[in-house]
């Protein structure tokens, strides 16, 4: 049995983060991630991603900043459950929960830190019939290694923050970039949506709003696209591949089961600290939701930090809690002082 004071659900860049921050506070962390890495979809879905809103990186890639936040904990000595999914959890004679993995790995702690992003997920896939035929033969629906498209004819489709940025990026490493936008509205960062228009402006891209790929050709694999406009008609485009991001249809999974608040797939919690309904246990990140929540990497730290201090007063609820800055110890006096 693994036993430590916070056992954190997911080694995504919040969960990573929040072992940072009890550590501060010299509580020890121990981390279930169903994927083999750390990261969560940083990692796993977009490592070559930059990333804009983080304090102190004008742009930093989501591998990189994964790599950054687990030299920060290094420190700490957290411990890992990885590739495997948190299933069953129950309550101890003494208070603690205990947590049983599918691969029958038992955790025990005083304290559960929910850091499971958008939980378990599968990218949202737009209803075109022969879509599958083309899957890993031309149509992608994550960018892992924006290099795979170098010198490359694409078509992106979307109109949020994850189909501007990669239209951004990719102008600069494709030959060709087309982005299929069904309204002429975006979702995305208003910063974004100015620099497409500017690229369309300057011919670094296409642009096509009120427009949506309705059909894939190919021998094998792909060859064109069929785009629907809404006032011209169908347009066949030749590309050699095809992007759909479209957003990630997330499920709680096993979590949903715990006797926790959920609202719209996402964990109610109080703001003042993070907290559920049920004493002990904590969420943080993109799995949990209240009033003006921001689905931001950043909003996940302020909420960790918020969190942890909590969660000091239920480990030690003996102990006076004195928070030390940074600044003025530094990390190595904090752990060892």
């Amino acid at each position: 049995m693994i036993k430590t004071d916070i056992l954190i659900i997911g080694a995504g860049p919040v969960g990573l983060f929040a072992v940072f921050e009890a550590g501060l506070l010299k509580l020890r962390c121990h981390l279930i991630d169903a994927l083999p890495q750390p990261g969560g979809q940083l990692s796993e879905i977009y490592p070559k991603k930059p990333i804009y809103d983080i304090p102190g990186y004008p742009s930093v890639l989501a591998g990189e900043l994964v790599d950054n936040l687990m030299e920060q904990i290094e420190p700490f000595h957290p411990g890992f459950t990885l590739g495997e999914r948190a299933e069953t959890i129950e309550k101890t004679e003494e208070g603690h929960f205990r947590v049983t993995t599918n691969k029958g790995t038992v955790h025990e702690a005083p304290v559960i830190a929910i850091a499971g992003g958008l939980g378990s997920f599968e990218p949202r896939k737009p209803p075109i019939s022969n879509i599958a035929d083309f899957e890993d033969k031309g149509v992608e629906y994550i960018i892992k290694d924006p290099e795979f498209y170098r010198n490359k004819r694409v078509v992106v489709a979307g109109g949020g923050d994850s189909a501007l940025d990669w239209t951004i990026f990719l102008a600069d490493v494709a030959s060709e970039v087309t982005l299929v936008h069904r309204r002429t509205q975006f979702r995305g960062a208003l910063d974004s949506v100015e620099k497409v228009i500017e690229l369309n402006e300057q011919g670094k891209i296409k642009l096509i709003t009120e427009a949506q790929v309705t059909g894939l050709n190919g021998n094998g694999s792909l060859d064109e696209v069929i785009i629907k406009h809404k006032t011209e008609g169908d347009i066949v485009k030749s590309t050699d591949h095809f992007v759909p991001l479209f957003g990630l249809s997330p499920k709680l999974g096993p979590i949903g089961d715990w006797g926790l608040a959920i609202q719209k797939n996402a964990i109610e919690v109080n703001t003042f600290d993070y907290s559920t309904n049920i004493p002990g246990i904590f969420a943080i990140g993109d799995i949990n939701t209240y009033p003006g929540k921001l689905k931001l990497i950043l909003c996940g730290f302020h909420e960790a930090t918020l969190m942890c201090q909590s969660a000091f007063k239920i480990i030690n609820p003996d102990k006076k809690l004195s928070f030390k800055y940074t600044t003025v110890t530094g990390v190595e006096g904090l752990e060892e002082g």
